[in-house]
C-alpha cells in the first residue's frame, strides 16, 4: 500500500468517525413523554415531560416555546402543576380522581383545538407547528367488586413526517423527535394488538410504555383492572349489616321470649 493509498484511507475513516459523532449529537432533539399513572381507582396523575433540543428549537423557532408555553397554561385551566425546569423544559402533572375524570381531562389537554389557538398566536411567526390529531377512550365494564378498564389511543403523527421552516424541509422528524406514552396501573396491565398502527411497546413490572413513530397513525390498546369503590362499599355495608343481625341474635336474648316472660 503506498501513501497516497494510506492517506486516503486514513481521510476515509477520519470522515466516518466525524459523521458517526455528529449523528450521535444531533440524535433525540426533542424528548415528549406523556404518562398516565394509576395509583389506585380514585387517584392518578396524568404527566407530560417535554425538553427541547438546540437542533429543533433552531428548526421551528419561536413557535416552538409558544407552544412550551401554551402546555404550561393548559395544565393550569385543568387545575395542574408546572415545573418549568428550564427555557427548553417543562414537567405538568395533572390529577384525575377517577377514569371518566382522566378521559374529559386527557381529550380536553390535548384538543386539537388548543393547538390551532397556538398556531393563530404564532401565524406571523416565520414557521408554524403542524397540528396533530388526539383521541383518548377509555372504556370501562363494572363487575362489582372490580372494574375492567379498555383504553383505546389514536395519535395521528403524519404531520411529523418531516420538520420544515418557510417550506423548507429540514429533517426528518423521526431523527430529532423521541416520542413516548406510558401506562402505570396498580395492576399489570395486558397490551391489545388489534390493529397494523399498533404500536409495539415494552413493560416494566406496572407499566408499559409505546415508542410512538413521528409520521405514521400511532394506536395504542389496553386492558386493566381497578377496584370499584362502589362494589366495595356496597360489600362493606351488606357485611356491617349482617354481622349487626348475627350478633344481635347470637348474643342477646331474643325480644320475644324477653317481653313474653315480662307478661307472665
Amino acid at each position: 500500500m503506498n501513501l497516497s493509498t494510506l492517506r486516503t484511507s486514513l481521510l476515509s475513516i477520519k470522515y466516518l468517525c466525524l459523521l458517526i459523532i455528529v449523528s450521535l449529537l444531533l440524535a433525540g432533539c426533542m424528548d415528549y413523554q406523556v404518562g398516565v399513572n394509576f395509583n389506585h381507582a380514585n387517584s392518578g396523575e396524568l404527566v407530560q415531560h417535554v425538553k427541547l433540543g438546540e437542533r429543533l428549537t433552531t428548526f421551528a423557532g419561536e413557535p416552538v416555546y409558544e407552544w412550551l408555553n401554551s402546555i404550561e397554561q393548559r395544565a393550569q385551566q385543568l387545575k395542574g402543576k408546572v415545573q418549568r425546569i428550564s427555557k427548553d423544559e417543562v414537567i405538568v402533572t395533572i390529577p384525575f380522581t377517577n377514569s371518566q375524570e382522566l378521559q374529559q381531562k386527557f381529550n380536553a389537554f390535548f384538543h386539537s383545538h388548543s393547538q390551532q389557538k397556538t398556531e393563530v398566536t404564532a401565524a406571523n411567526s416565520a414557521s408554524q407547528l403542524p397540528q396533530i390529531a388526539s383521541n383518548f377512550l377509555l372504556k370501562q365494564s363494572n363487575f362489582f367488586l372490580l372494574v375492567r378498564n379498555h383504553l383505546i389511543y389514536d395519535l395521528d403523527l403524519r404531520s411529523l413526517g418531516l420538520i420544515s421552516n418557510q417550506g423548507n424541509v429540514l429533517a426528518n422528524a423521526g431523527s430529532i423527535l423521541n416520542l413516548e406514552f406510558s401506562l402505570k396501573t396498580p395492576w399489570k396491565a395486558k397490551i391489545i394488538p388489534v390493529t397494523e398502527n399498533t404500536v409495539p411497546a415494552k413493560t416494566n413490572k406496572n407499566q408499559i410504555i409505546w415508542k410512538l413513530n413521528p409520521g405514521q397513525i400511532n394506536h395504542i390498546e389496553a386492558v386493566f383492572w381497578l377496584p370499584s369503590p362502589l362494589g366495595i362499599g356496597t360489600l362493606l355495608i351488606v357485611l356491617f349489616v349482617g354481622s349487626g343481625f348475627y350478633l344481635r341474635y347470637k348474643f342477646m336474648p331474643d325480644p320475644r321470649i324477653q317481653f313474653a316472660s315480662q307478661d307472665n
